[in-house]
């Protein structure tokens, strides 16, 4: 049996009480899109997760932190060739998605709800060919720093789960994570595609501008839009 490492958790998991549409979603949906056992409870021996079975050999994206899917939602229905795997903690967040995932449809999905750190636990060396970490929370405190997901402790975890070549999409409207993600990135086996500030300031082809992108426009905050390729 592995040992369970010691990870805090920082954010929220519920917000206001969900509506009976989304805890019926909850009941109805949720088990049936599971990537398989995440958590350590179901999972204690840490192995990697079948993705072949899964998605039936199909490519496999994974993006960290879905907030209410739209996002992850759009990305399915454009690419049905492919299978996404989203992982989102915050549960109102997840039965957003879920009722997304109905309206639309979607049949290439599996949701995580929970920390992406136990997903990455058992997902197979050089398995996923895109990543997306978009909007993540800021902790804009110095002293919260550490919990940003551009650190080693969720990067290194990243890298190894991609392919060699895989595109690592991240998307945020604030400078200094902007900062941090140049320095912690590379570090992890990325480069940097950026070649003009264009590269940067434009937002990709198939993106899908969400809600909290529209709220920071509309307070005057610019979105920076990085790609990174992992080496190897």
């Amino acid at each position: 049996m592995s040992t369970r490492p010691h990870r805090n958790f920082y954010g929220r998991l519920k917000g206001k009480t969900l509506k009976d549409s989304q805890k019926r979603y909850l009941d109805e949906d949720l088990a049936a899109l599971s990537p398989g056992p995440v958590s350590w409870d179901e999972n204690p021996e840490r192995d990697a997760l079948d993705l072949g079975a899964l998605f039936d050999g199909k490519p496999v994206w994974l993006e960290v932190g879905f907030g209410g899917g739209e996002h992850l939602v759009h990305q399915a229905v454009q690419n049905p060739d492919v299978g996404i795997i989203g992982a989102e903690p915050y549960i109102n967040g997840v039965a957003m998605l879920l009722g997304k995932i109905r309206r639309a449809g979607v049949q290439n999905l599996a949701v995580h709800p929970g920390d992406a750190r136990d997903l990455m636990d058992v997902l197979p060396d050089g398995s996923i060919e895109r990543a997306f970490l978009l909007y993540p929370d800021p902790w804009p405190k110095a002293r919260h720093h550490r919990r940003r997901f551009v650190t080693q402790e969720h990067l290194e975890p990243l890298a190894r789960v991609l392919t060699p070549g895989a595109l690592f999409r991240v998307a945020t409207d604030i400078p200094d994570y902007v900062r941090q993600t140049l320095e912690e990135v590379p570090k992890a086996g990325f480069e940097w595609l950026a070649e003009r500030p264009a590269d940067w300031r434009t937002p990709w082809q198939d993106w899908l501008s969400t809600r909290y992108e529209q709220k920071a426009l509309r307070e005057g905050r610019v979105p920076h839009y990085l790609t990174f390729r992992r080496l190897g």
